[in-house]
């Protein structure tokens, strides 16, 4: 990622031109120096597998991908501790690629979704420092959500409008969907691009551990999902051997039957109402939420919420709770349901010593 240290110097650039070099400044200034000088060791990170953990850290992920009966397995996933060199931040996240160039799309929107993020998060901060009346703490309690709010969508419009120009990656007939969460402090903040699903474990009043989901499957058929699309020409319909199977299709053409309704790439729907705006929501997490799990819709087809939090949950050992998952899903008769069929990725998250069961 050579362009990493490109940006944040970018944003130092930016910050020391602004006029009236107040304590605001100096303060962007800083950090984004800061950052830049860290910027070899955000090259490691981007390019590395997919985890990248801290010495001591309290936070604890378990992630596993496979692919199924329908081809190659095109997700991958990102945990990065200390997100943006913050001690308090985790940033997590999966990505569902489909199409010929699916798994091409998919990590490239992994890599330039975090120097992209982080960037816009920064520079947010630091241009809202600039306001004479700005107040740090009062921005901490009332307005962290606000401002990640403001950097996915800058982000996600960024990546999308980049993807159309790579030159080397095709994403006309392929994309990716991309499912994050920042923890920032007690701040769980969630951007959904797609039909993976987030779903949080916590404790009911009876002790029982329940089901809350965070996000929505954004499918063809949701009514203001459909409406959208059929206002841009395009059309949703199922298959004839799909009859539970919404799908996005050109105007006059039956391609390319797409099953989600926002995703990074497919640019050949992008004019008939597909987009790539995150859903972006909040949560203040307690004492009583233990765990997150994050999955791609292979797994929800055949696994329901309740299901996935017995299944983690009931994991002796928590570094196995995402294989267990995927395993219970692909298996030919997972709770009851029929066997699933395709790829899948699962990472279920424990952090700042909630624990699980």
């Amino acid at each position: 990622m050579e362009h990493l240290s490109s940006l944040f110097n970018g944003l130092a650039r930016s910050l020391s031109v602004r006029k009236g070099k107040n304590c605001g400044i100096d303060v962007g200034r800083e950090a984004a120096e800061a950052m830049a000088k860290e910027a070899k060791k955000n090259d490691l990170i981007l390019r590395s597998p997919g985890i990248v953990n801290v010495d001591g850290s309290n936070n604890f992920a378990s992630v596993f991908s496979k692919g199924g009966e329908k081809g190659a397995n095109q997700d991958c996933f990102i945990v990065w501790e200390e997100f943006g060199f913050q001690a308090d931040m985790i940033f997590c996240g999966v990505f569902d690629g489909h199409g010929p160039w699916g798994h091409f799309v998919a990590k490239r929107v992994r890599e330039s979704m975090l120097s992209s993020l982080l960037c816009n998060w920064q520079e947010i901060i630091a241009l809202t420092s600039l306001d004479p009346d700005f107040d740090m703490e009062s921005c901490k309690k009332h307005h962290r959500f606000d401002i990640w709010k403001e950097s996915y969508i800058k982000t996600c419009a960024a990546i999308d409008q980049e993807l159309e120009q790579h030159r080397r990656i095709d994403s006309y007939n392929s994309g990716t969907t991309a499912l994050t969460i920042v923890r920032q402090g007690e701040l769980i903040v969630v951007a959904n691009v797609g039909d993976s699903r987030a779903v949080l474990a916590t404790t009911s009043d009876d002790g029982s551990l329940v089901p809350m989901q965070l996000t929505v499957d954004f499918k063809p058929n949701l009514p203001q999902e459909a409406e959208r699309i059929t206002q841009c020409q395009g059309r949703v319909f199922c298959l004839k051997d799909e009859p539970g199977v919404p799908r996005v299709w050109l105007p006059d053409e039956e391609t390319p039957g797409l099953a989600m309704s926002r995703a990074f790439g497919d640019y050949c729907v992008k004019q008939h109402g597909v987009i790539s705006v995150p859903e972006v929501t909040q949560r203040n997490i307690t004492s009583r939420d233990q765990f997150v799990v994050l999955a791609t819709d292979g797994v929800w087809d055949v696994i329901s919420n309740q299901e996935a939090v017995e299944v983690v949950s009931g994991t002796p050992e928590r570094a196995k709770s995402a294989k267990r998952l995927v395993e219970c899903a692909l298996a030919p008769d997972p709770c009851g349901k029929r066997p699933g069929k395709s790829k899948q990725a699962s990472m279920d998250i424990t952090s700042e010593g909630n624990a699980k069961g």
